[in-house]
């Protein structure tokens, strides 16, 4: 394990110092392109405590990527990051940043800095480990049996599910079969967790909304669900896909890639449009902000996509 090169946190101090944050000073506050207007990044705000929220804000990992991938963040202080930079007191992990995949004192490193932050394990999002659909049985079996480990780690943190892909080979309906086969089997060893096992739309016939609803009900498991992301439906309509998964919905990816800088809306997605889908489907749960655009930096798209959701989801209690 990694040796920890802070003392323990004392909690309530890190959650008095995030209002007084300076987003100038931060690691990623540098923008990629210098001649854009900056955003009003210049404070992190406080956890808001909106009068009856329908959702609560949590951020993906993935929305550091780049932080990640060089170094300059390490995984073990993603959840004091997401206090201390961005007010924000939920985070959903990639798999790929776990330095020690199956390592529980690692785990158990990474559940005591959470704890001491007050900050709560969403869930995780699974990558490179088979394909659920594949149409050969002992393959699919492989990529179930793949997944145990980050159902152990997804208990472990204290999450309540693991994402994970629907990706298949053949014709519309075969692949829905053998993806409904591969999840129904993973849910199945779920459920020994006590754990949610949910698909994203993120490619193949799994961006289509007809598709994956579909696997939906062919799977017939309590414990199966969707992660509908805002951005990656490709050839199929964006607010027709969220509208098809949201019945399903354990989570939301708020997907995110730039914003206008005269009134902070993003500016591929309507917001207020998905956030009103999400609201009527009778969603009431975590909204995960996962910023993958280029033209400013990861620090500024979260904040921006942070004030967005903040917006919008008092304008809708108003």
């Amino acid at each position: 394990m990694p040796n920890s090169r802070r003392s323990t946190v004392d909690r309530r101090a890190v959650l008095k110092s995030i209002a007084a944050v300076s987003a100038a000073g931060a690691m990623w506050s540098c923008r990629s392109d210098p001649n854009k207007p900056e955003p009003e990044t210049a404070h992190v705000p406080a956890p808001e405590k909106p009068r009856n929220p329908w959702f609560s804000i949590s951020l993906a990992q993935w929305s550091l990527h780049r932080a990640l991938q060089s170094g300059a963040l390490d995984h073990l202080d993603f959840p004091r990051t997401v206090v201390q930079d961005y007010g924000i007191d939920a985070v959903e992990y990639v798999n790929t940043f776990f330095t020690n995949k199956s390592d529980s004192a690692y785990n158990a490193e990474l559940r005591r800095r959470c704890d001491d932050l007050g900050v709560t394990s969403v869930l995780i999002m699974c990558d490179g480990e088979g394909d659920l659909g594949d149409p050969d049985e002992g393959r699919r079996i492989r990529a179930v049996e793949n997944h145990r480990k980050w159902l152990d780690a997804a208990k472990q943190l204290g999450c309540h599910s693991i994402r994970v892909n629907a990706k298949s080979a053949g014709s519309f309906e075969e692949q829905q079969r053998l993806a409904a086969d591969g999840l129904r089997r993973l849910c199945e060893l779920g459920d020994g967790y006590g754990l949610n096992v949910i698909v994203e739309n993120h490619g193949g016939l799994s961006s289509n909304g007809e598709w994956l609803s579909s696997v939906m009900r062919l799977v017939g498991h309590p414990r199966v669900g969707t992660l509908p992301d805002f951005g990656n439906f490709y050839e199929y309509d964006r607010y027709q896909g969220v509208t098809d998964l949201m019945p399903f919905a354990r989570g939301v990816s708020a997907k995110s890639y730039d914003f206008d800088a005269a009134t902070g809306d993003e500016t591929r997605i309507d917001y207020r449009r998905m956030l009103r889908i999400v609201h009527d489907s009778g969603y009431r749960g975590r909204v995960g902000i996962e910023y993958e655009g280029s033209e400013i930096s990861e620090h500024d798209g979260i904040m921006a996509t942070r004030r967005l959701l903040e917006r919008i989801r008092q304008e809708m209690l108003t």
